[in-house]
């Protein structure tokens, strides 16, 4: 008879462990995978920059995972590609954060960079204390001078961060070229021509002046893992009209 107990009585603990689990798991809603938390990202006093007369500037784009983007998981002369923020603009005459975007979106589309989709999304820049999640908002698109089908210069911006009087913006801008041999692939061409083609743009078709040439120090040379392709390290700094 006790030999007996034993086993039953282990049998029994079983079954009503295993039933209080069973109830348990059906009220435990187990998480799905989180997108990282923008909140908790900081960069290394390496990654930053503090130009004067404009707010602290991360040096990289940072993608969706909160880690530095690379370049469409590409490799230029050997190294991955790093994205290299490479354009600041500043508008003086936006009454508040709502205006500066609306007129920043504006100018662009003026100039002939406008939201176009067949781009990867949902980047961030460190502008101030803080990051900015890309503009244009919409899923999958970027500002770009032509669709994604063709060879073109397009890029994500970030911001605005108030400075004084002045609303600031950041930007990676890059050139792509598309391969006729592999369907909708695309290919790094350069960082400093799409830089130069989007301020171009800016200054002939929508009135900016070119304020300055900002020394951000972000053109990666002598790693021997990670490379900023063209990119000489500098930002040009624009500055937006009064009126459209």
């Amino acid at each position: 008879m006790g030999d007996n107990a034993a086993p039953s009585a282990r049998a029994w603990t079983l079954a009503v462990a295993g039933a209080v689990w069973l109830l348990t798991a059906a009220f435990i809603r187990i998480p799905a995978a989180q997108t990282p938390d923008p909140s908790f990202f900081r960069p290394s006093a390496g990654d930053v920059a503090r130009p004067s007369g404009l707010p602290e500037i991360g040096l990289w784009m940072v993608g969706p995972d909160l880690k530095y983007a690379h370049w469409m998981g590409e490799r230029f002369e050997g190294k991955r590609l790093r994205e290299p923020i490479n354009i600041i603009l500043s508008d003086a005459y936006a009454a508040d954060e709502g205006q500066a975007v609306r007129r920043f979106l504006a100018f662009c589309g003026k100039a002939g960079f406008i939201s176009r989709s067949g781009h990867s999304s949902g980047y961030f820049g460190w502008l101030g204390s803080r990051l900015y999640p890309q503009l244009p908002l919409e899923k999958n698109h970027c500002l770009a001078d032509e669709p994604f089908e063709l060879n073109n210069n397009h890029g994500r911006f970030f911001g605005p961060a108030q400075r004084g009087s002045e609303f600031v913006f950041i930007g990676a801008l890059s050139r792509e070229k598309i391969s006729l041999l592999v369907r909708a692939k695309h290919g790094y061409v350069s960082f400093d021509r799409a830089r130069d083609a989007f301020a171009d743009a800016l200054v002939r078709r929508a009135g900016f002046s070119v304020r300055d040439d900002v020394l951000l120090k972000n053109a990666l040379l002598d790693d021997p893992e990670t490379g900023t392709g063209d990119h000489d390290g500098v930002a040009v700094w624009l500055a937006a009209p009064e009126r459209m």
